[in-house]
């Protein structure tokens, strides 16, 4: 039985049991992401609901998929997603902080929305702590695990805020490199509200461009069309 949650095409995500809901940063990265059809491992770090970990899995359909999260309550929840979408066998779920997670093989492809507050004050809820700041995994932790965990040639891809961004490129500098970028603006006058990084381990032969996609391009629910191409195998609006 579904209950409160989001309904995409194809699955269902329930998230009740999760700090943070379902939201256009997750669904966004899960859909930006680059998964080549020479990708066989794919980890979410943080997997909250389970939904980027979902979304890969509908997207690339031989790929194994790892989710992974410290929350409890979360892995629970996404266990239950997993289960009750059309590619439960392809993805496993680990109650795991990156620091201790020990897979058998390294990954093809790393996907993040992070945790990223900084410096603004905790909030009083620790779960919605441990979802939105840095507490448990710094920008400095997520590096090393991710230096760890990706494949030679893999690629990791995450979404921040600007000014976050700029201090997780720091903490990757001359250790990460980015190959791909696309600024996220809500309308056409908000500014740059995110920015969705892809980078690799080896230096880019040439200096990436950057991207942009406009949420609302054409007034209120006008959608940009860069935004509904890119999500469109998801939403059902689209």
């Amino acid at each position: 039985m579904r209950g409160k949650g989001f309904t995409f095409k194809q699955f269902h995500i329930n998230h009740s049991r999760c700090a943070m809901k379902v939201g256009t940063d997750g669904t966004l990265i899960g859909a930006w992401a680059a998964l080549p059809d020479s990708c066989r491992h794919i980890l979410d770090i943080g997997t909250g609901s389970g939904l980027i970990a979902i979304m890969a899995a509908q997207r690339h359909t031989e790929a194994t998929i790892a989710a992974i999260d410290i929350d409890e309550d979360c892995i629970a929840q996404t266990k239950e997603n997993v289960e009750a979408c059309p590619w439960s066998n392809r993805i496993e779920v680990f109650h795991s902080s990156l620091q201790e997670f020990q897979p058998v093989h390294k990954f093809d492809a790393i996907i993040s929305n992070p945790p990223y507050f900084v410096d603004s004050l905790l909030s009083p809820d620790d779960k919605r702590t441990t979802a939105r700041h840095t507490a448990t995994l710094s920008f400095e932790e997520l590096v090393e695990g991710v230096m760890r965990l990706l494949a030679t040639e893999g690629t990791f891809s995450l979404i921040l805020p600007p000014a976050e961004c700029d201090r997780f490129l720091s903490a990757a500098r001359c250790r990460l490199f980015v190959t791909r970028r696309c600024e996220v603006w809500s309308t056409p006058t908000s500014g740059v509200k995110r920015i969705m990084t892809e980078l690799k381990a080896t230096p880019p032969e040439e200096i990436p461009t950057t991207e942009k996609i406009i949420i609302e391009e054409y007034g209120v629910m006008g959608y940009g069309e860069k935004y509904k191409a890119l999500t469109k195998d998801f939403y059902l609006k689209f």
